[in-house]
């Protein structure tokens, strides 16, 4: 009899491991380190905005999730400490600095396997920083700091590795409105794309009870 009991004791809890399986986290937390890529601006004046660092920022919350999908309200940080500017003409802002703050909805898929890749889309704020110099070295007359509505949209792949910490890699586009290049000649919007990877850490993971 006891020997009964043991065996459906072990029997019971073998069950109850292939059912009680971890579903998505309910936080996400992602810090990332990657670069923005050259752009070109094209006008009557030509010029090029160069690559520079960038240090990004993620909060996520799960609003919904499914077996294959999990949807995550976010607000996405980046922020990019001085970019050059190169131009033929020297009246040109001499660098800028870029800070973007988009709230949106990611939608992972498979998000429970330690491979998930996902994509993201939100709007938000751009807020960029001339230098106070020109390229010629002359006090640059633009504006100090403009602003402009932003979007942001892009992709990625999260792999867990440990527990509750995962490593991330992404490139996303953040669309909006130039700095101030200290002319007309250059106008509209412009894409600012970032290249970049870290890692990310979950908080509060819960338990399907559906048989896979």
């Amino acid at each position: 009899m006891r020997s009964t009991c043991i065996i459906v004791s072990l029997a019971v809890s073998c069950v109850g491991s292939a059912i009680a399986q971890e579903g998505p986290a309910r936080h996400e937390v992602g810090f990332t380190l990657g670069g923005l890529l050259t752009s070109e601006r094209r006008g009557a004046t030509r010029a090029g905005l160069e690559s520079g660092g960038a240090l990004q920022a993620n909060y996520g919350y799960r609003l919904f999730s499914a077996d294959k999908v999990a949807i995550y309200g976010e607000v996405h940080l980046l922020a990019s400490p001085l970019r050059e500017v190169t131009a033929a003409d020297q009246s040109l802002t001499r660098n800028v600095a870029t800070l973007f703050v988009t709230p949106g909805i990611r939608v992972k898929l498979f998000p429970a396997r330690g491979f998930a890749p996902y994509f993201a889309v939100g709007g938000g704020w751009a807020d960029y920083e001339q230098s106070i110099r020109t390229l010629s070295g002359r006090s640059n007359p633009a504006s100090r700091v403009v602003n402009h509505a932003a979007l942001d949209y892009g992709g990625g792949v999260d792999v867990r590795f440990w527990r509750f910490v995962g490593v991330r890699a992404e490139i996303r586009d953040f669309y909006a409105g130039g700095p101030s290049y200290n002319t007309s000649a250059i106008r509209g919007g412009q894409h600012n794309v970032v290249a970049g990877g870290g890692f990310v850490l979950e908080f509060d993971r819960r338990e399907r009870t559906t048989m896979e």
